[in-house]
């Protein structure tokens, strides 16, 4: 069916901390609303709120119709143990929790004394069938091997329905996440971080979801191309200056039109603190003229000079009159704030001395990791290369890095890696930064030479303060370990760069700082991305293209 999400004067946020409020939003068929704002801004709050999963803080959230089927797709960064890919699909589609209603409403038709009291079982059990139907439950365990199939994930890759999810590395896992979007029917669908972990056939398949969608669609997401590609308008949640806008006209006339905004508020704001300022100069003068007069109308008439005094005293009283009327017109100032700064994120990365002219070599070089072979593969890395490396989730591409590296010794040839050599790295899974220990004292364990003070200050620079600093390395959120990783890169000497999948988990404002850092940054660069614009954007003079276990230079 067509159905229309309507929100009212929202308001969302955690504890006693509101995020934002007063946000007014309507997704009717056909739009798609991409949401954007720092980490922390509430972006995957008002999903919730949306959702129905939590309560606002204030306003309303409504349904026409009311029971329009709503599909929530938050991010899930762990994996439940014993969930099979047809379990995680039927839970993500809905169709389990209908699946679940239908079987409680058709007991309580059998049985009356199980319906909630006022409930007739007859219209419950009608209701539930009609969002089971809905949901696609009847045939998705026929439609879901056609899915998994297209997507590369079939039988013959030793993959069935049947797969523990915890058995799936991170690129299947996201391609079985795609899957249960691509199976879902949802009336209105609400996605956080769908682009996570795809790659670019997978980015294409999402886009023409999107696409293709009926309904409307609010999503939460970091890739510009894809928000570019995808979404009809723009919600912003500004964190720093406390407020939220809709923007129409999709991404990239949302990024000229907020500079123009922005531009607008500061000049207003510029205006009206040069003319608060002048006023205030001329009553604090004025008020100095009027003092003074009265002191020398005291000093200098002769006491039988009445006539002079009173000129003087009505004199000065002018010039008090005057300063009353300068405070008025101060008072009267329609007060405008000053727009306040955003943190950003300030990122350099720490330099080493340059290390030998060959970094690394593979010499007809085989990796084999199960049934999967990556070679023969002859490469070598100069110093200064700067190489953006692409391929489809499952090609080899992590193999690759860790044989350039020299931590995976090849099954056959031979690897190099070059003299004076300091390496410094963000790996896809984060895992430089692991384990129950505080963060603080993680990071410390690395960088030895770093005072607890000086960690802490690194930390801070990087939006990790006091409540992230004591806390576990696994309490933390990805983005929160990403940008600790990024701090780790700024403490330590390096000359050569490896980056796998680096925007993930990112907000766009670092992002963004990132891509200046790398704009900076003179040694040896590896990047692995699927972020299109990130490789449009970061300079790099070689491109290697990794599928089927093979590596092309394009």
């Amino acid at each position: 069916m067509t159905a229309t999400l309507v929100a009212q004067n929202l308001a969302g946020g955690y504890g006693h901390r509101i995020l934002f409020e007063d946000l007014d939003l309507t997704v009717a068929p056909g739009d798609v609303v991409g949401v954007v704002g720092a980490n922390g801004a509430g972006k995957s709050t008002l999903l919730r709120l949306l959702a129905g999963a939590d309560a606002p803080a204030a306003g309303t959230v409504s349904l026409a119709p009311a029971d329009a089927f709503v599909g929530w797709l938050p991010q899930e960064h762990e994996r439940i143990d014993g969930e099979t890919i047809a379990q995680y699909v039927a839970r993500r589609t809905g169709c389990s929790a209908a699946t679940r209603e239908m079987d409680a409403t058709a007991a309580a038709l059998g049985d009356p004394t199980l319906a909630p009291p006022g409930v007739d079982p007859a219209d419950a059990y009608s209701e539930a069938l009609d969002r089971w139907l809905a949901s696609g439950a009847a045939d998705l365990d026929d439609r879901l091997p056609v899915v998994l199939a297209d997507l590369g994930l079939d039988i013959a890759g030793g993959l069935t329905a049947e797969t523990p999810m915890t058995a799936l590395s991170g690129g299947q896992a996201a391609r079985v996440g795609l899957a249960a979007l691509l199976l879902s029917r949802f009336d209105i669908v609400l996605l956080d971080e769908p682009t996570n972990d795809l790659d670019l056939d997978g980015l294409d398949r999402l886009e023409s979801f999107v696409h293709g969608l009926r309904g409307g669609a609010v999503l939460v997401s970091h890739d510009r191309e894809f928000l570019a590609r995808s979404v009809t308008k723009v919600l912003e949640l500004d964190l720093a200056q406390g407020s939220n806008r809709l923007y129409g006209g999709g991404y990239d006339a949302y990024i000229e039109e907020r500079a123009t905004v922005r531009r607008h508020l500061r000049e207003k704001y510029d205006e009206f603190a040069e003319k608060k300022a002048d006023l205030v100069g001329r009553a604090r003068t004025q008020r100095e003229w009027s003092s003074q007069g009265v002191r020398n109308a005291m000093k200098k008439a002769p006491d039988n000079d009445k006539i002079r005094r009173k000129a003087s005293t009505e004199s000065s009283e002018k010039q008090a009159q005057k300063v009353r009327q300068m405070e008025s017109r101060i008072a009267r100032l329609e007060e405008v704030d000053e727009p306040r700064k955003e943190w950003q994120l300030e990122f350099t990365i720490g330099s080493a001395p340059r290390s030998s002219t060959v970094v690394s070599t593979l010499s007809s070089a085989v990796l084999r990791q199960g049934a999967f072979t990556l070679g023969p593969v002859s490469l070598q890395i100069n110093v200064g290369d700067r190489i953006g490396i692409t391929g489809p989730n499952g090609a080899g591409k992590s193999t690759l890095l860790r044989a350039l590296l020299g931590r995976q010794a090849p099954d056959e040839g031979t690897s190099s890696l070059g003299s004076s050599v300091q390496i410094g790295e963000i790996d896809q899974a984060r895992s430089l930064l692991v384990g129950s220990e505080p963060l603080a004292e993680a990071f410390e364990a690395l960088v030895p030479e770093m005072a607890s003070a000086e960690v802490r200050t690194l930390l801070a620079k990087f939006g990790l303060r006091a409540d992230h600093v004591t806390r576990a390395v696994d309490g933390l959120s990805p983005g929160e370990r990403t940008r600790a990783a990024l701090a780790l890169l700024q403490s330590r000497g390096v000359n050569l760069l490896v980056l796998d999948e680096p925007t993930n988990h990112l907000d766009l404002p670092a992002i963004e700082q990132l891509e200046q850092a790398l704009d900076s940054y003179d040694g040896t660069l590896l990047l692995v991305t699927h972020d299109r614009r990130m490789l449009d954007t970061v300079q790099t003079n070689r491109r290697w293209h990794v599928e089927a276990g093979q590596v092309t230079e394009l």
